[in-house]
């Protein structure tokens, strides 16, 4: 399946049908919904993206315990709480993210709220130097494991130099700089374009993409994460990443049927 126009199409229409605030019922994206703050929110976010594998259910329960942890105050937890306190912490776990993963989290995370003006500032710096989400993630990765630290902390952090394709990192990054009427993502951050981010590609966005021959690169890497949104980015430039609505939405939640058949021009409302 080749024909780009008609990808566009469904696309455009898959958007449309997913990106309202009924995805947020089921989605990992609801974590940081529950909170006014913005440090709350980012920190709720950055949280609930890092354990975002695994069964969706799961993922949502396994956050919300950790929100609980922190008495539903993030920010003041990870910034005014003493080393005691954060060891409440030491018992969660959600599949190899364990207790003391978290602490170093908790820990890394007051360092770059205290020392480095917030996830916000770490981020936009590391966008500044090369104007690319690569160089963001990039230089988030080495702020956030500057303290001394175990060897399996840092496969919690994705390395877009070693070709990951950091999915969890560019799905919170469109929740905190997409924006849109339809209120699912947030677009806190101002100094990172929309059109500069990444998809965040998993096995659903994957094997929709090749389907729809949108993706070539068998690998779910950062290799095919470049190549995937280059194309996006030729159906809407100014938000290419919308369309993870789309692409995940049709993985998750309709299957094969739907890329038997894609529609025509007469036939989309786009």
């Amino acid at each position: 399946m080749s024909n780009y126009e008609e990808v566009k199409y469904l696309l455009d229409d898959r958007v449309k049908q997913y990106n309202n605030i009924d995805f947020i019922e089921t989605d990992p994206i609801q974590i940081p919904h529950h909170f006014k703050k913005k440090e709350d929110i980012e920190i709720a976010g950055f949280l609930a993206a890092t354990i975002a594998w695994g069964q969706r259910k799961s993922i949502i329960n396994n956050a919300n315990r950790l929100m609980e942890m922190m008495d539903n105050a993030p920010f003041e937890f990870i910034t005014e709480s003493n080393e005691n306190e954060k060891k409440v912490v030491t018992g969660f776990v959600h599949r190899t993210f364990n207790g003391n993963d978290c602490l170093f989290f908790l820990k890394s995370l007051k360092n770059i709220y205290l020392n480095h003006g917030g996830l916000e500032q770490v981020f936009t710096q590391g966008y500044q130097t090369e104007k690319t989400t690569f160089s963001a993630l990039q230089h988030f990765r080495k702020i956030f494991l500057e303290f001394t630290h175990e060897a399996h902390i840092r496969k919690h952090i994705s390395d877009v130099s070693s070709n990951s394709s950091a999915k969890r990192l560019n799905m919170f990054l469109r929740w905190m700089v997409r924006s849109d009427e339809n209120g699912v993502d947030f677009g806190l951050w101002k100094n990172i374009p929309t059109s500069a981010l990444m998809l965040p590609l998993d096995v659903h966005t994957g094997d929709v993409g090749r389907a729809l021959s949108i993706l070539q690169r068998r690998q779910n890497d950062w290799k095919a994460v470049e190549e995937i949104t280059s194309v996006l980015r030729t159906f809407d430039p100014n938000d290419p990443i919308k369309y993870d609505y789309a692409l995940f939405g049709i993985g998750a939640f309709e299957g094969k049927t739907t890329l038997l058949r894609l529609p025509t021009r007469e036939e989309s409302e786009f």
